[in-house]
């Protein structure tokens, strides 16, 4: 069954594996460029990769509302219970869990993780999925690292379908790095996310797209908030 993917803007995602959604990072109220508000998302799981303010901003909200389990560090899901979230499984680096449609499993990130209160996040995170039939990975906020490789290895005799990466620099790899993941990581297709939002991080995601093209590491493809791809 075909898994397709929605940019929301900014690194949100939503995923519909075929047996339920997920969405990764929810940022919908406070983010400028998001296709949708908070209070029209539904979803099966919610998956976190940090507890910056950009990725956590309407978990809570949502959390509550749909009842959805949320996977994240051991310490954003402390925090969560203590803003009345219950429905958590807490995680760490290396930790794998069931999600509908299949798995996904926390892997590193090189980055920073605190909540908008100031609270210690732990450590920061990627999301390796593996459902409906694909394997898709958010790199979530980071910089390149050479386990990316590693990442990007088949496993059962297939590779990445998909590599949503970065590329906004500032506070993650920019763009010639992000080039350099998808050579690593080898995907059939790479996405761009984290840029546009704010004008530290504005990049030209058309000319990565290019190069990573060009390069003939991957197919790549620049979407727009609201817009989808569907994968298989």
């Amino acid at each position: 069954m075909p898994v397709t993917l929605t940019w929301t803007g900014h690194a949100t995602w939503l995923v519909e594996t075929g047996a339920g959604r997920l969405v990764v990072d929810p940022f919908f109220d406070e983010c400028p460029t998001a296709s949708m508000k908070a209070a029209d998302v539904t979803c099966d799981a919610i998956l976190v990769t940090h507890g910056h303010f950009d990725h956590v901003a309407d978990l809570v909200s949502i959390a509550k509302r749909t009842g959805a389990k949320v996977l994240c560090t051991f310490e954003i899901a402390q925090w969560l219970g203590k803003h009345g979230v219950a429905n958590t499984l807490a995680m760490n680096l290396g930790g794998q869990a069931a999600v509908p449609g299949g798995t996904a499993k926390m892997e590193i990130a090189w980055h920073s993780s605190s909540l908008p209160d100031g609270t210690y996040g732990g450590n920061p995170a990627g999301w390796l999925l593996d459902v409906g039939g694909a394997r898709i990975y958010f790199a979530g906020d980071t910089a390149l690292f050479s386990d990316m490789e590693r990442i990007g290895r088949p496993h059962g005799g297939r590779g990445l379908d998909v590599a949503v990466l970065p590329i906004g620099d500032c506070f993650t790899m920019g763009p010639d790095d992000a080039v350099e993941a998808v050579r690593l990581l080898k995907p059939t297709l790479a996405l761009p996310n984290h840029y546009g939002t704010w004008p530290p991080i504005e990049q030209d995601g058309a000319a990565w797209a290019a190069k990573v093209r060009e390069a003939k590491l991957a197919d790549a493809k620049v979407l727009v908030p609201g817009e989808s791809v569907r994968i298989g």
